[in-house]
């Protein structure tokens, strides 16, 4: 199995803007004042075209579908969240906190993948528990180690633990299930979803282990990791509020591995930090600084990873 591909999926937006449906437990989003609504998408498009670009350059394959007006999907730019793709064609679909997100699946997009020599043999439908206001938001919520068979996840709003343990059963993937917070206002609240505060890479993980709160979990978690032989690389709370968890290991030209993150995510690191990731890759950025304020969600999330077998 492998744990890095050079196949992506990304949405072009076409009516982004700060989701009030996502903010009530995703801390990060801010609205931008002053910035009408036409501006704020065509910033978040200026800033998603940019990216795409650097990616191709890298010799990474991006499959873009442009979104559509209608239904009205402000965060149609996150696929990650409703659709995960696996190597024996597997096609699994997420139930969606939001209402409004829960427009983002698009039958279409699995034509448009077929059309391009990718094989789906499956669909492995978890969107029924909506209707039990149960949810699990893709890999947003799932952090997949492919080879060594794990998911790590941060139980939340958005991550339903009954739903996780299904989902490893179905995949065949061992769970490793913690809490993770955030200082909002003085309070510690749980972190949306676990992408946010880690990131795993072939050969290393990042995570801020500060986020775990429970010591017995964050030495489990950390344990894990370990066992598997990754380079931790830890991140501060502060860090992570500038999405320097919200990283992605892609694959480009004759199997050259990148880490891609926010231009924002790379200058919140230090150089020790920056110097132990080209260790093992390397660092590719781009400005999403509209996407991040307006989304509260980064490169990562922007990246929805095609493992389907070609034709």
């Amino acid at each position: 199995m492998k744990q890095t591909t050079n196949s992506i999926l990304m949405i072009r937006p076409v009516g982004f803007r700060m989701n009030e449906q996502t903010a009530v437990n995703n801390y990060y989003q801010k609205v931008l004042d002053g910035l009408l609504p036409e501006t704020v998408n065509l910033k978040a498009q200026l800033e998603f075209d940019e990216f795409v670009v650097k990616l191709r350059n890298a010799g990474i394959n991006v499959t873009v579908v442009e979104d559509t007006k209608s239904p009205d999907t402000p965060d149609s730019i996150f696929p990650n969240n409703w659709i995960s793709f696996h190597e024996n064609g597997d096609v699994a679909l997420y139930p969606m906190f939001a209402e409004n997100r829960r427009e983002e699946r698009r039958e279409d997009i699995l034509d448009l993948l077929e059309e391009d020599g990718f094989k789906i043999e499956n669909i492995v439908d978890y969107t029924s528990a909506e209707e039990d206001k149960i949810y699990l938001e893709g890999t947003g919520s799932l952090l997949i180690d492919r080879p060594n068979g794990k998911v790590y996840c941060a139980l939340s709003p958005r991550a339903d633990e009954e739903l996780v343990i299904e989902f490893c059963e179905d995949f065949d993937y061992a769970p490793v299930i913690f809490e993770a917070f955030q200082t909002v206002n003085g309070e510690r609240k749980l972190i949306y979803h676990t992408n946010v505060m880690m990131c795993l890479g072939e050969t290393f993980a990042v995570i801020c282990a500060d986020c775990i709160d429970d010591k017995k979990e964050r030495k489990m978690v950390l344990d894990n990791l370990k066992a598997d032989d990754k380079e931790i690389i830890l991140i501060t709370e502060d860090q992570v509020n500038n999405f320097a968890g919200n990283m992605l290991e892609v694959k480009g030209k004759d199997d050259k591995r990148y880490l891609i993150m926010s231009d924002a995510a790379y200058k919140s690191l230090k150089p020790a930090q920056i110097e132990k990731l080209e260790y093992h890759c390397e660092i590719l950025t781009s400005s999403l600084d509209t996407i991040e304020a307006c989304g509260g969600g980064s490169a990562r999330c922007m990246m929805a990873e095609i493992f389907l077998p070609k034709e």
